[in-house]
Order: structure tokens, then sequence, then C-alpha cells
């Protein structure tokens, strides 16, 4: 067979495959035998794993939206692949497991041989965000009299105290920061359910991140030159914050427990996307201009597994 035919029926597989599978983008599933011939010799192991789309469900590092399926250095690795409008193929693994990024154009072949360059980086990452995880599993909080919680990069010990007031029906229990000896005063009664007790700690955790990123907000506002119409707070599993351009910025609430410095970064990052949306060198330098060493505060975020906007 010439060259020039085999180029031509390449084309013509990658047309077909990216019309008929990039809709669902499904997991490569392995065709019925045909023969008894033994495959040719390969020079690395094949990329996709040859099993049907329900073995996904027993893979070790799937990703809960997983569409594709990888064998990565003797692992299985069932990963979520999103088409975007985008030129080079993206890597991201968070908690959710590794998603890949690539625009519709780019044949899932290339895709997965793209997947299969970057194992390593892949893998490692993995392996990371399984740390992070058991970590994260290990020192759950057990909610209780004299319990420890993370509040502006250091530790405030929950004291319980009078049975709060009850109106409508509901318990309510106040929350009152005692900064002499760094204690969290909670009226509750010491031997309160710890669902009660957890709700009155976040509730006033969330009170001072609205407050705290409210001045920071306001501080770096004025420096960068530009106008927060909305602030809000954020669950979000996988983002510190995120920024509009209408003004509106979000930040999770859980970067109160981080240190001012670590605050400012990301307030910073938001807000300078309100006159840069993209992460280009003019963004980055915007950044440093109010935040001299936000690169570390950066990595150290990033190594819990969210990322900002």
């Amino acid at each position: 067979m010439s060259v020039g035919l085999r180029r031509g029926l390449r084309r013509i597989v990658d047309a077909l495959q990216l019309g008929l599978f990039d809709a669902l983008e499904p997991v490569a599933a392995t065709p019925p035998p045909t023969s008894s011939a033994s495959p040719p010799p390969s020079s690395s192991p094949p990329l996709i794993d040859p099993t049907r789309a329900e073995a996904l469900v027993d893979a070790p590092w799937r990703h809960r939206e997983a569409t594709r399926e990888a064998l990565l250095d003797g692992r299985r690795v069932a990963f979520r692949l999103v088409r975007v409008p985008r030129r080079s193929i993206g890597f991201v693994v968070d908690a959710d497991g590794l998603t890949v990024r690539a625009a519709r154009r780019v044949p899932l072949r290339e895709i997965d041989e793209a997947v299969l360059e970057k194992r390593r980086w892949i893998v490692a990452r993995l392996l990371e965000q399984r740390e992070r995880s058991a970590r994260a599993l290990a020192a759950q909080i057990v909610w209780r009299d004299g319990v420890a919680v993370d509040y502006l990069g250091g530790k405030l010990v929950v004291a319980l105290g009078p049975a709060a007031a009850v109106a409508g029906g509901a318990a309510l229990a106040a929350a009152a920061f005692d900064g002499a000896s760094q204690r969290l005063l909670v009226a509750l009664p010491r031997d309160a359910a710890a669902e009660r007790i957890r709700e009155a700690v976040q509730s006033w955790l969330q009170r001072e991140a609205r407050r705290v990123f409210a001045e920071r907000a306001a501080h770096f506002a004025v420096q960068l030159g530009v106008r927060v119409r909305r602030l809000s707070l954020s669950s979000a599993a996988t983002r510190w914050g995120s920024a509009s351009a209408d003004g509106s910025v979000r930040l999770h609430w859980r970067l109160i427990e981080h240190p001012l410095a670590t605050i400012d970064y990301v307030v910073a990052h938001e807000l300078a996307h309100l006159r840069e949306m993209n992460h280009s060198p003019k963004f980055w330098a915007i950044v440093e201009s109010v935040v001299p060493d936000y690169r570390a505060s950066r990595a150290r975020l990033r190594a819990e597994g969210r990322a900002e906007t």
C-alpha cells in the first residue's frame, strides 16, 4: 500500500471517528474477535484498556463524569473529556479526577496519544490528590466542646456556654470571638448535638468571611481601579474564587481559614480579572502589582486541590 493511500485511509478513519463518537465521547469498547491471528507487535502498551464501559465502575481512579479510559503505567485511569475552543490539549487533575480538554476538531486518536505522552505527570498528580484526600479524611473534625477550627491561618478553640434562646421553634446559637483567649464562644450547652455545633461555628465563619472579604475587596478595588458590583460566598468543590465581566465576584468561604496574605492573593486575583478576563502575562503583572509575593500563596492553594478562575 502506498504512503499516499495509507494517509488517505487514516484521514477517513479520523473523520468517521470524530463524527460518530464525539457527541457522547464513549469509552473505547472491545470489538468482537474476527480471527485467531495474533495481533501485530507493539512498541508500547495500548492506551485504551480494551474493556466494556461497565468496567469503569471498578476503575481505581475514576472521574465521576468519566467518558474515556486510559491505561497509564499499569494504572487504569478513567477521565472526563471535554470539548472546548482551544488550540492545545489541556489536562486538569482535581478532587474529581482527571479532565482532558480539547477542541472538537482534534481526533480522539490524538487525544489518546497526548494522554499517554503526559502519563507520568498525570499519575503523579493523581497520587498527590489521593494523598490529600486521605489527609482530609483523617483530619475530619469531631464537633464538641473544645474542638479547634482554622481561622485566618491560626486555630480557634470552640467553647460552649449556656443554652441559646429559642425563637420560632428553632434554637439559635450565637457565637462571639474572644481575641484575648483565641476562643470562639458559642451559646450552646456542652452536650449539644455535633450538627448544631457545626452549624453554629460555620455560620460564624461565613459571617467573618463576608466581613473580611468585603474589606479586602474594597482595599484592592481602589488600587486596581475596578468596581465590585456584587460580592458573594461560594462553596464550589474545585475553585477558590471566580469573577464575571459584570463586576460579580464569588469567593469560597473557607478562605477565611487561611492567612490574610492568602486571602489577599485570591481577592486580588479575582479583581484583576475585572481588568483582564484571561491569564495572560498582562493579567499576572496586574496581580503582582498589588500582591508581589502571590506565587507562594498560589502554590499553597493549588496544593489543596482548588484553583482560581
